[in-house]
């Protein structure tokens, strides 16, 4: 238990000083977090063998797992609170289409790079299965790092009022193409076709996700009128974040005559959709939203730490892997950006969303990574699979805000501060520097 403690407190303290390091670079905090992260893992610290001070390996990780859920939890809230229906009325089709049609188109440009490279590199190097489960991770989207560089750098414009609900339809566009790939994949490789898997599974996850996240928005909204203090309505708050987030995590598996039903939620569509009935149906979302998100700010700081942390260096060991992930992230890339630009032309938005919209999708992480624990089932290619999404995500997650960054600033989203501000701020520093020296 002291060596968990101390593993967090090295975690955020090292995340927090990495961002000073990083400043005159001015790269996102979600960077600094993941490379301090990458210090305190088991390929540089860790390697000292001292518990606490570093992890000494992923296994030393696992007792963390649960602020990884609860961060994950208040992400998905938060972009569930940018659902509002005053809102989407104006962006909705929009977001939906879009949303929608760069996934898919990801998973075309990613099947195909990919089925072409399986005929350059040697027999057996790569397989159909495993070009289907790739192609079906690429549509997902890392909604946690695009919702950290919105704030802090408290971006606002007609692009981020579309990238977060995009981001957030992603999941449940990213569940379905996985589902259907990936039951391909298994047919193709033992020859045994589960329409459960398939079709039903995914369908089941879906609607049970959505209706408990619903059902626990309505209870926190009636909840919120007993009480009249603002913290304890924050307290109440941050208490039905931590539960629903609890009961997403449970599932049963039922054995029928047409094969085995999974009943499971996905906990990223159950907290969204908490946050989107809650924004909906209380008067006093706003508040309580601003007050939630200075509450976890640390929260998510050890989160991207242990992120970073949990990235496998030792992928860029194996040159097949290099390869393919290359080929894997390019395609990605290309994917999102010309199915993103394409939908947003059709759709009429404007110039700055057509040209910038796509770059803000490349950051890929923890639904991937889900999507590839799954594909460990397949045996020996699992491994495959595995590492190749382990190396994307470690590119993505190291560049991708970054490049979210530039994309917002270029649109216009994310505002240069103003020379009153700069001389604001300068005076304060002043006025700290010189009590300092009296």
């Amino acid at each position: 238990m002291n060596s968990t403690l101390l593993s967090v407190s090295i975690a955020l303290l090292a995340g927090l000083l990495m961002t000073r390091v990083f400043k005159p670079f001015k790269l996102p905090s979600v960077t600094a977090y993941l490379i301090a992260g990458v210090i305190v893992g088991p390929y540089c610290l860790g390697q000292l063998g001292v518990g606490g001070l570093g992890f000494t390996d992923h296994a030393s990780m696992a007792d963390l797992a649960l602020i990884s859920e609860v961060a994950l939890g208040f992400i998905a809230f938060s972009i569930g609170n940018e659902f509002r229906l005053d809102e989407l009325k104006q962006t909705g089709k929009q977001a939906t289409v879009i949303g929608i049609f760069q996934a898919l188109v990801a998973t075309l440009f990613v099947d195909l790079a990919l089925f072409g490279l399986m005929y350059l590199l040697p027999e057996g190097t790569l397989s159909m299965p495993q070009v289907l489960t790739l192609g079906a991770i690429a549509t997902a989207t890392a909604p946690a790092a695009t919702l950290m560089v919105v704030r802090q750098y408290k971006a606002k414009g007609p692009l981020t009022d579309l990238l977060l609900p995009i981001v957030a339809l992603d999941d449940a566009v990213g569940l379905i193409v996985f589902a259907v790939s990936f039951g391909v994949a298994k047919t193709l490789q033992t020859g045994n076709v589960d329409i459960l898997s398939i079709v039903v599974n995914p369908i089941i996850e879906i609607v049970l996700s959505l209706l408990l996240g619903g059902i626990m928005g309505l209870i926190l909204t009636q909840l919120e009128k007993f009480f009249n203090s603002n913290t304890n309505r924050l307290n109440l708050t941050i208490g039905i974040v931590f539960l629903t987030a609890s009961l997403s995590m449970l599932e049963w598996s039922i054995h029928t005559p047409a094969g085995e039903l999974h009943i499971a939620f996905s906990s990223l569509l159950t907290c969204m959709m908490l946050g989107t009935v809650f924004c909906n149906t209380c008067s006093l979302s706003h508040d309580l939203m601003a007050a939630s998100d200075k509450w976890t700010s640390p929260i998510f700081a050890v989160f991207f730490v242990i992120s970073g942390a949990e990235l496998e260096l030792g992928v860029f060991t194996d040159w097949a892997i290099v390869v393919i992930g290359i080929v894997y992230i390019l395609f990605r890339s290309f994917g999102k950006y010309f199915g993103s630009m394409v939908s947003a032309k059709a759709t009429k938005c404007s110039p700055e969303i057509c040209k910038y919209l796509g770059i803000t999708l490349l950051p890929q992480a923890g639904v991937a990574l889900g999507m590839c624990t799954t594909a460990m089932s397949l045996g020996e290619a699992g491994n495959l699979i595995r590492n190749i999404t382990l190396f994307a995500v470690l590119i993505y997650e190291l560049f991708g805000p970054l490049f979210t960054k530039m994309a917002l600033t270029a649109a216009g989203d994310i505002k240069p501060m103003s020379e009153e501000v700069k001389k604001r701020r300068e005076t304060k520093l002043a006025a700290v520097k010189n009590s300092g020296v009296k």
